[in-house]
Order: structure tokens, then C-alpha cells, then sequence
């Protein structure tokens, strides 16, 4: 498209350069026979080959005639350039457009198990962000296309709709009923109900998060179907807490959640019934000769939580590791864990 756009540019330049010059060419050898206008006028009636007629007096003006033949012939190959540039800029913009909604419609179809994340603002933006850092397939949702495609650009291979979140068959499109989890993340509580209600009646078995801008609004979220509420507020003013408190705590946590080179997460990884661990102490199951994670807790299938437990653990079906460590670790373990 900037090659077109180039394009349009030097035929535009040249065009009006043929206009200004046929124009300036034909009232100066007219002597001022014929005023400025009338020199445009022929010039134009020129070009286009349109042919209304000649000036008054030029047909024993032979020079006229000569510039005239000239004029034709050359503005006839300006025209036609200029044409053929207008053309594929329209018609080249409206297949791309087209390719590209078709590619990103297979995209996103091609897509499981994902996370749908509506609205793509401030909110929006850092959870995508950890999306990305986490290797985590996920779809974005917007109402604003100029958002969306300015992010395409920054973000090779995003996959995306645009459209509004609150309507069933935007999060249709987005993969709804394939899809692990949803994000409401726009910036109005009752868009983030409206999201949250729609989501749930489409598929009942999402985990809805949703983002809460009034504190109020966090039961009304919860009674939609939200399986989480966060305030972002309350996180805020937890963090300006901590920086005051606890400061090398969240020196290391920054640090833990920034570093480009290693992507450090406090991830979770759930013991199957098929696993091979079930049963075994977490000394035996000699996790670390795995992966390299350090096992923060671990969360019974009832919702008990053991934290930093020892080697005498016994790991059940249904319970939830809790643990530290990178992205490529933290696969390994789960795939150790699933059986």
C-alpha cells in the first residue's frame, strides 16, 4: 500500500505539472488571444479527450494546433497512468482489506482454549502484555479498529475482532465456545456486566475475570457470573503500600515480572487422575531432577492450602501445585503431572 500510495503521488504531481504547463503553454502562445480560464478549460477538454472544440481563431493558429496534437498524446499516457494508479490503489486496498479480515478470520477459528480479552485499553493492554510474556493463545476485542490495527502492526500475528463485546455474536466470532476464560477489561462497569452476562449465557464453562473501576459494582459483577473481580484501585493502592513497606519485596517481583531474558511466573500445574505422582510424596515424585521450579504450595482438591510444604507431601488427584519458576520449567512440570 505505500508503493501504491507512492505511485499516486508521482501520477498526481505529474498530472497537475501537464495540466499547469498545457495551461501556461496555450495562453502564451495565444498571445493573450484567450484568457486563463479558457486556457484550462482547453487543456482539460484536452486530456480527458473530451473534444468540445477549439478555442475562437485557433484553427489558423498553427503552432496552437501543433501543441494541441502534442498535448493530447502526452497527456492521453499521463491520464491513463494516473487512472491505472487510482485503480489499484481501490481495488489492491479492497482485496488486501478483504484478505486480511479472511486471514484473521481463520486465525482466530483456528484457535483453543484461549482467552477472550475485551477491551483493549490500559487494563487491556497490560494483559495482553502478560499473555504474550506467558506464551498464552488469546484473542483481543475492540470497537475501535484504528486501536486494533495500529496494535496489529505492533504485534505481528495478533489475532483480533473488532466489534463490540457486549453483542453474542462478536464473542462468536472471537471463539467464545472454544475458549477457556474471559477478560472484562473495558472501562464502564455496566459494559464489563454486559460482558460478563453475555459471556456466561454463551458458555458456562468460562472462567470470567472481570475488572471493576467502583467497588460497588464488584457484587453485581460476581451475580453475573464472574468468577473474579479485581479492582484496580484497590491493586493500585495495594501497591503504593508495598513500594512504602515493603519495598525490596516489590523490587524482586518487578524484577521477577519485567526480565526480558527470564521469565520468571508464580504458576499453578494440576496433579490429573492419570498422573504418575498420585500417591507419591513430593520427595519421591524428585520434581527438580524434572524441571527446575520450587514448589511454593500445594492446594487440595478440596481448597485447602498446604504452603512451603516438605518432602513428606503426598500429592492427590485434583490437587493444584503452586510454583515458581520460567515458562519453559513450568510446561516440563506440567506435562510431568498430567501423566
Amino acid at each position: 500500500m505505500r508503493e501504491i500510495a507512492r505511485r499516486l503521488y508521482v501520477a498526481t504531481s505529474l498530472l497537475v505539472f501537464v495540466v499547469f504547463a498545457g495551461t501556461a503553454a496555450i495562453h502564451t502562445i495565444g498571445h493573450g488571444r484567450w484568457t486563463w480560464f479558457q486556457s484550462l478549460f482547453h487543456t482539460v477538454i484536452t486530456l480527458s479527450t473530451v473534444g468540445y472544440g477549439e478555442l475562437p481563431g485557433m484553427e489558423n493558429d498553427p503552432l496552437a494546433r501543433t501543441f494541441s496534437l502534442a498535448l493530447i498524446v502526452l497527456g492521453a499516457g499521463t491520464m491513463v497512468y494516473f487512472a491505472s494508479v487510482v485503480t489499484a490503489l481501490l481495488v489492491e486496498g479492497e482485496l488486501r482489506e478483504i484478505f486480511r479480515r479472511n486471514r484473521m478470520r481463520r486465525h482466530v477459528d483456528s484457535l483453543s482454549a484461549h482467552v477472550i480479552v475485551c477491551g483493549i485499553g490500559r487494563t487491556g493492554r497490560h494483559v495482553i502484555d502478560e499473555m504474550r510474556a506467558t506464551r498464552t493463545p488469546f484473542v483481543c476485542v475492540d470497537s475501535d479498529i484504528e486501536k486494533m490495527t495500529r496494535l496489529a502492526d505492533e504485534i505481528p500475528g495478533l489475532a483480533f475482532v473488532v466489534g463490540d463485546a457486549t453483542e453474542d455474536e462478536v464473542l462468536e466470532a472471537a471463539g467464545i465456545r472454544r475458549a477457556r476464560g474471559v477478560v472484562a477489561a473495558l472501562t464502564d462497569d455496566k459494559e464489563n456486566l454486559y460482558v460478563t452476562l453475555t459471556a456466561r449465557s454463551l458458555n458456562p464453562s468460562l472462567r470470567i475475570i472481570s475488572k471493576a473501576v467502583e467497588s460497588t459494582a464488584e457484587a453485581k459483577l460476581r451475580k453475573a457470573g464472574a468468577d473474579k473481580v479485581v479492582s484496580t484501585n484497590m491493586i493500585g493502592g495495594m501497591r503504593i503500600a508495598s513500594e512504602m513497606i515493603r519495598p525490596n519485596v516489590t523490587e524482586f517481583l518487578d524484577i521477577m515480572l519485567r526480565d526480558p531474558e527470564h521469565v520468571l511466573r508464580i504458576e499453578e500445574a494440576r496433579v490429573t487422575d492419570a498422573s504418575p505422582l498420585v500417591g507419591r510424596t513430593l520427595g519421591e515424585a524428585a520434581l527438580r531432577k524434572v524441571c527446575d521450579v520450587l514448589v511454593v504450595a500445594v492446594r487440595s482438591a478440596e481448597g485447602r492450602y498446604k504452603f512451603n510444604p516438605g518432602a513428606e507431601q503426598v500429592l492427590q488427584s485434583g490437587a493444584t501445585l503452586i510454583v515458581l519458576g520460567e515458562h519453559t520449567e513450568i510446561a516440563k512440570l506440567r506435562t510431568a503431572v498430567t501423566g
